[in-house]
């Protein structure tokens, strides 16, 4: 698709899984977790009840490794009958600081893509998550000066964005979101009337999968973010 950015001024950064490797961690992390599980039941059982019980708790914890660790103790209370063993807890709460303490894996390109375009348009980083997590990601990338601004929000919902663009006094016009989820980086940026790209991760968590007939198609999608230099500079 042939879409113009001339007037671009101000471009949105998602950060997991668009400027460092995140949902990789969480796949494991699950993958860990079956194993532990096994004895009580199937893994497809498991999987299930995991993505239930995070959907469950999302508007009490939010996003991020903290409510999903605390998603995968429930869930080992409920599968188990509340038969796990203290040991299996303490295995599960490990996972999740595994995740925590992993070292920070950035993407291909990203220092080379925010350096050239730092230059010439305002740079923000609008993400999902925990707090503390984000901002600690955020220092260990070493690519923090690259931004003009960072916001951790709650949710990734076209009013979300809205409140987030008048108070940085910027205009829709003038906006463009990248990142990966079609569900949260790019429909509510077009529902806004601004603009967005798209570069796809390798693993999509299954609440951010969008099907086909969900939205039309009037955003970019590009292989990486190197390809953004093609487009904007």
């Amino acid at each position: 698709m042939d879409l113009n950015f001339k007037d671009i001024t101000t471009i949105g950064f998602d950060a997991d899984d668009t400027l460092w490797v995140n949902e990789t961690y969480f796949r494991e992390a699950e993958e860990a977790f079956t194993a532990l599980l096994e004895p009580y039941e199937t893994k497809n059982t498991i999987d299930q009840e995991l993505f239930r019980m995070e959907m469950r708790n999302l508007e009490l914890y939010g996003y991020g490794i903290k409510g999903f660790m605390l998603s995968m103790i429930e869930s080992a209370l409920e599968l188990s009958n509340g038969r796990v063993s203290q040991k299996t807890i303490a295995q599960i709460l490990d996972l999740g600081k595994k995740m925590i303490s992993h070292k920070l894996e950035l993407l291909d390109g990203v220092e080379e893509v925010l350096e050239t375009l730092s230059k010439k348009y305002r740079l923000l980083v609008l993400t999902k998550g925990d707090l503390l997590d984000q901002e600690r990601k955020l220092k260990n990338s070493g690519l923090i000066d690259y931004f003009h601004h960072v916001e951790v929000l709650s949710d990734k919902k076209a009013s979300n964005y809205k409140r987030l663009l008048e108070h940085l006094e910027v205009e829709t016009s003038e906006f463009l979101m990248v990142g990966n989820s079609l569900k949260s980086d790019v429909l509510p940026i077009l529902e806004l009337g601004a603009r967005a790209i798209h570069v796809p991760f390798h693993t999509t968590w299954v609440h951010e999968e969008v099907q086909p007939e969900e939205h039309s198609n009037t955003h970019l999608t590009i292989s990486g973010l190197r390809d953004l230099l093609t487009h904007l500079n």
